[in-house]
Protein backbone atom coordinates (compact mmCIF):
# COMPACT_ATOMS: atom_id res chain seq x y z
CA UNK A 1 0.00 0.00 0.00
CA UNK A 2 2.77 2.34 1.05
CA UNK A 3 4.32 1.86 -2.80
CA UNK A 4 0.92 2.68 -4.34
CA UNK A 5 0.55 5.65 -2.34
CA UNK A 6 3.94 7.24 -2.86
CA UNK A 7 4.22 6.08 -6.30
CA UNK A 8 0.82 7.05 -7.96
CA UNK A 9 -1.33 8.52 -5.84
CA UNK A 10 1.04 11.71 -4.95
CA UNK A 11 1.79 12.63 -8.31
CA UNK A 12 -1.79 12.36 -9.61
CA UNK A 13 -2.87 14.35 -6.92
CA UNK A 14 0.48 16.42 -8.17
CA UNK A 15 -2.17 17.09 -11.42
CA UNK A 16 -5.11 18.32 -9.48
CA UNK A 17 -4.65 21.67 -9.04
CA UNK A 18 -3.85 22.37 -13.16
CA UNK A 19 -6.69 20.72 -14.42
CA UNK A 20 -8.69 22.45 -12.01
CA UNK A 21 -8.07 26.00 -13.43
CA UNK A 22 -10.28 26.97 -15.74
CA UNK A 23 -9.07 28.11 -19.66
CA UNK A 24 -7.80 31.68 -20.06
CA UNK A 25 -10.67 33.11 -21.77
CA UNK A 26 -9.65 36.88 -23.82
CA UNK A 27 -11.13 39.57 -24.92
CA UNK A 28 -11.74 40.89 -28.45
CA UNK A 29 -12.99 44.82 -28.78
CA UNK A 30 -13.01 45.69 -32.17
CA UNK A 31 -13.56 49.54 -33.11
CA UNK A 32 -14.98 49.79 -36.70
CA UNK A 33 -14.53 53.67 -37.98
CA UNK A 34 -15.51 55.19 -41.03
CA UNK A 35 -19.63 54.88 -40.79
CA UNK A 36 -21.25 56.75 -42.91
CA UNK A 37 -24.72 57.12 -41.48
CA UNK A 38 -27.14 55.82 -38.32
CA UNK A 39 -29.01 53.78 -41.13
CA UNK A 40 -29.36 49.91 -40.46
CA UNK A 41 -26.68 47.97 -38.45
CA UNK A 42 -22.76 47.13 -38.52
CA UNK A 43 -22.02 43.36 -38.34
CA UNK A 44 -19.07 41.89 -37.09
CA UNK A 45 -17.93 38.43 -37.92
CA UNK A 46 -15.61 36.56 -36.29
CA UNK A 47 -13.57 33.32 -38.28
CA UNK A 48 -11.57 31.24 -36.16
CA UNK A 49 -11.64 28.45 -39.11
CA UNK A 50 -9.96 29.91 -42.82
CA UNK A 51 -12.41 27.12 -44.58
CA UNK A 52 -15.32 29.31 -43.04
CA UNK A 53 -14.00 32.84 -44.19
CA UNK A 54 -16.29 34.54 -45.52
CA UNK A 55 -19.56 31.98 -45.07
CA UNK A 56 -21.18 34.43 -42.42
CA UNK A 57 -23.16 31.30 -41.93
CA UNK A 58 -19.91 29.60 -40.65
CA UNK A 59 -18.67 32.04 -38.49
CA UNK A 60 -17.53 31.42 -35.13
CA UNK A 61 -19.49 34.28 -33.42
CA UNK A 62 -21.55 36.92 -34.94
CA UNK A 63 -22.28 40.52 -33.30
CA UNK A 64 -24.53 42.82 -34.91
CA UNK A 65 -25.21 46.72 -33.43
CA UNK A 66 -27.23 49.25 -34.51
CA UNK A 67 -25.45 51.76 -36.67
CA UNK A 68 -24.23 55.15 -35.94
CA UNK A 69 -22.13 58.17 -37.97
CA UNK A 70 -18.58 57.69 -37.25
CA UNK A 71 -17.15 55.09 -34.67
CA UNK A 72 -18.92 52.19 -32.92
CA UNK A 73 -17.38 49.32 -30.76
CA UNK A 74 -18.02 45.69 -29.93
CA UNK A 75 -16.65 43.49 -27.69
CA UNK A 76 -16.17 39.37 -28.21
CA UNK A 77 -16.25 38.39 -24.50
CA UNK A 78 -14.15 35.12 -23.38
CA UNK A 79 -12.30 34.34 -26.17
CA UNK A 80 -10.07 30.88 -26.45
CA UNK A 81 -6.36 32.35 -27.61
CA UNK A 82 -5.54 31.73 -30.88
CA UNK A 83 -5.66 32.70 -34.48
CA UNK A 84 -8.43 34.58 -35.59
CA UNK A 85 -9.66 36.93 -38.84
CA UNK A 86 -12.50 39.83 -38.58
CA UNK A 87 -14.62 40.78 -41.43
CA UNK A 88 -17.37 43.71 -40.58
CA UNK A 89 -19.96 45.74 -42.65
CA UNK A 90 -22.48 48.08 -42.82
CA UNK A 91 -26.03 46.55 -43.19
CA UNK A 92 -27.49 49.95 -44.83
CA UNK A 93 -30.42 48.24 -45.72
CA UNK A 94 -30.87 45.79 -42.73
CA UNK A 95 -31.41 42.47 -45.03
CA UNK A 96 -28.67 40.75 -42.54
CA UNK A 97 -26.32 40.38 -45.63
CA UNK A 98 -23.80 42.12 -47.26
CA UNK A 99 -25.03 43.17 -50.75
CA UNK A 100 -22.98 42.89 -53.44
CA UNK A 101 -23.21 43.95 -57.26
CA UNK A 102 -23.02 41.49 -59.85
CA UNK A 103 -22.23 39.14 -56.64
CA UNK A 104 -18.91 40.27 -56.25
CA UNK A 105 -18.35 44.06 -55.43
CA UNK A 106 -19.58 45.39 -52.00
CA UNK A 107 -22.34 47.86 -52.53
CA UNK A 108 -22.13 48.68 -48.63
CA UNK A 109 -18.95 49.55 -46.38
CA UNK A 110 -16.76 46.73 -45.46
CA UNK A 111 -14.00 46.25 -43.63
CA UNK A 112 -11.05 43.58 -42.66
CA UNK A 113 -9.11 43.12 -40.13
CA UNK A 114 -5.28 44.28 -41.01
CA UNK A 115 -6.65 46.19 -43.62
CA UNK A 116 -5.28 44.51 -46.23
CA UNK A 117 -5.12 45.25 -49.49
CA UNK A 118 -7.79 43.49 -51.29
CA UNK A 119 -8.10 42.50 -55.26
CA UNK A 120 -10.86 39.97 -55.54
CA UNK A 121 -12.28 37.70 -52.80
CA UNK A 122 -10.37 38.39 -49.44
CA UNK A 123 -8.96 35.71 -48.00
CA UNK A 124 -8.29 34.47 -43.80
CA UNK A 125 -4.31 34.83 -43.96
CA UNK A 126 -3.65 38.37 -44.63
CA UNK A 127 -6.66 39.25 -42.41
CA UNK A 128 -5.33 36.44 -39.78
CA UNK A 129 -3.99 38.24 -35.87
CA UNK A 130 -3.33 35.95 -32.87
CA UNK A 131 -5.12 36.44 -29.37
CA UNK A 132 -3.58 36.34 -26.64
CA UNK A 133 -4.73 35.75 -22.98
CA UNK A 134 -4.18 39.61 -22.50
CA UNK A 135 -7.15 40.28 -25.18
CA UNK A 136 -6.74 42.38 -27.89
CA UNK A 137 -7.93 45.81 -29.58
CA UNK A 138 -8.63 45.89 -33.14
CA UNK A 139 -9.49 48.65 -35.15
CA UNK A 140 -10.81 48.01 -38.67
CA UNK A 141 -11.76 50.90 -41.31
CA UNK A 142 -14.89 50.75 -43.32
CA UNK A 143 -14.50 51.22 -47.34
CA UNK A 144 -17.71 51.99 -49.43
Amino acid sequence: MRFFFRRLLIPALALLPAAALPARAADLAVTITGVRSAEGAVRVDLYADPASFRHEDQAFKVLSIPARPGTVRVVFPGLAPGRYAVIAYHDENGNGRLDRFMGMIPEEGWGLSNDPEVLGPPAFAPSAFDLPTAGRDLSIPLHY
